[in-house]
């Protein structure tokens, strides 16, 4: 089996998890756009929900399949979220941002009551930092930021090439909120909490991709089937 189909068997265990006039936020990437696809179909067959999306990239493929829309303004608490990770480790510690959507995705995270993220097993990792750590900032004063960012991360024992994200004609990437994205190559993160509040004490950093204390299940798809992990913060996590 391909890592799609990984892809798509745990999106559909997950729209398990979605009941009847439920408040969803949508997650970004490729495979929260495999569950949105699965999703829209359930729809056509006369599913009810009310589904908030965490870009205008999901806005646009929700509305395509004609998924009812809102806003957090308009919607401001959620029942569920459904998003994909780029790592995830035995903690249900989480890297996400590699589409550019982390600050609305851990917007519409926390104003739900319950997160679910769904991954393929090549995302799971015994520590954080294999995947670059994208951290959202503002552009005034960009320099100086990067900077900061370099030596906050240092003293959390972070270190490693910070780049600035560019597009495929290298001008660059603009998120939805009109921000710049930094990937940051730390490798292994061994204290992602650390690196969390360092990284909360720029100004100029809007947001970070580490999710921490969010997810409360995570639903895995791999060679040996699907797998779903609940979260016991405080007390461990088992599979169910």
């Amino acid at each position: 089996m391909s890592v799609d189909s990984y892809k798509l068997a745990a999106a559909r265990r997950a729209l398990g998890f979605v009941e009847p006039r439920m408040r969803l936020g949508l997650g970004t990437g490729s495979t929260a756009s495999v569950f949105v696809e699965l999703l829209g179909a359930q729809v056509r067959e006369g599913l009810s929900v009310l589904c908030v999306p965490t870009s205008e990239q999901t806005r646009a493929l929700a509305r395509s399949l004609d998924i009812p829309l809102s806003t957090l303004d308009e919607t401001p608490l959620l029942d569920l979220t459904i998003d994909g990770a780029d790592e995830l480790d035995s903690e249900l510690r989480l890297i996400k941002g590699g589409g550019g959507a982390l600050l609305r995705e851990k917007i519409v995270a926390t104003a739900s009551d319950r997160m679910i993220v769904i991954a393929d097993a090549q995302k799971r990792v015994d520590k954080l930092g294999r995947f670059p750590l994208p951290v959202e900032v503002v552009r005034f004063g960009i320099t100086a930021t990067r900077n900061m960012i370099e030596m906050l991360a240092g003293d959390s024992g972070c270190h490693g090439e910070i780049t600035l994200r560019l597009k495929p004609d290298g001008t660059p990437f603009v998120t939805d909120g009109g921000n710049l994205i930094f990937d940051c190559a730390f490798g292994q993160i061994d204290d992602p909490e650390s690196l969390d509040e360092a990284l909360k004490f720029i100004p100029g950093v809007v947001e970070n991709g580490l999710f921490l204390g969010i997810a409360d299940a995570a639903i895995i798809g791999g060679p040996e089937g699907v797998s779903v992990i609940e979260a016991r913060y405080g007390e461990g996590q088992e599979a169910v």
